[in-house]
């Protein structure tokens, strides 16, 4: 074993040689900054009022015998709260689960149109067609495979569930008293004929508060358009010129799942 060992040092070391100018490059990041928009998982996470929150169950915190520090837990949540994913298996038959979306349309450029002054006039507002046109009017027409981020101001709220939701009541009796916006159905068919690839928003869900048949879910989903819900931090991305990656958890045949979203934005 000591003599394969000493053959094998030239090639690995030769192997090294060509480390240093690898790592001189740029990495594909640099030049940009980096967003978090990923709220934190905790017992203050916002779940819809019919689910459980998350539950963190404390399994070893602290000294082992053998002296060193060692800390294991056991999480437990629903596919669907905080920050996530909505697979379109979530509304639509057939279409793609969690582990089935593809990246493409988990990464790509960013397209944020701001209704926060207007959300904070009517907790039920919807995005408009006149919205996303103005939109187009100043940044260029919505291009084929941009992630489209709905910024309501809601994250602004976060975690104040009553604030956030519209209610604090929890069961089918807050599912009543939902009240935040969300995009409109006219809004989800342009957004699907410009072919995006994905779309978010800064509340609960795609379909705002009072809705009771889910049409943007409905047909977004239907066409493999998943969505993002509960995105933090989009008051930092500017209107264009960013870039999104959200990577869910790999769930097999899941709805939907918790995701890490960053954006990248040009310093």
């Amino acid at each position: 074993m000591k003599l394969d060992l000493i053959r094998s040092t030239p090639i690995i070391l030769a192997f090294s040689a060509t480390l240093p100018a690898i790592a001189q490059e740029a990495p594909p990041w640099s030049g940009f900054s980096i967003v978090d928009m990923t709220h934190s998982f905790d017992a203050d996470t916002i779940y819809w009022p019919t689910e459980s929150g998350f539950q963190l169950e404390v399994g070893f915190e602290g000294l082992t015998e053998g002296g060193y520090y060692y800390a294991s837990n056991t999480y437990a949540a629903a596919d669907h709260g905080g920050t996530h994913l909505d697979a379109p298996k979530h509304f639509a038959e057939g279409r793609n689960a969690a582990d089935e979306v593809p990246l493409r349309r988990l990464l790509g450029p960013a397209c944020v149109i701001d209704v926060a002054a207007a959300a904070a006039e009517d907790s039920d507002y919807l995005l408009s067609v006149a919205d996303i046109e103005a939109w187009e009017t100043t940044h260029g027409r919505i291009q084929a495979g941009c992630i489209v981020l709905l910024n309501t101001g809601y994250a602004s709220f976060w975690p104040d569930r009553e604030q956030y939701m519209g209610t604090a009541l929890l069961g089918e009796a807050g599912v009543a008293n939902l009240h935040f916006p969300g995009f409109s159905e006219a809004s989800a068919i342009m957004l699907a004929d410009r072919g995006v690839a994905a779309v978010g928003i800064d509340t609960p869900s795609i379909d705002h508060g009072q809705s009771t048949d889910f049409l943007v879910h409905r047909y977004l989903y239907e066409r493999n358009i998943p969505g993002f819900e509960n995105v933090a931090n989009l008051d930092a991305l500017p209107p264009s010129g960013a870039y999104i990656i959200a990577l869910p958890m790999k769930i097999a045949n899941g709805s939907g799942a918790p995701l890490r979203i960053i954006g990248l934005v040009p310093e």
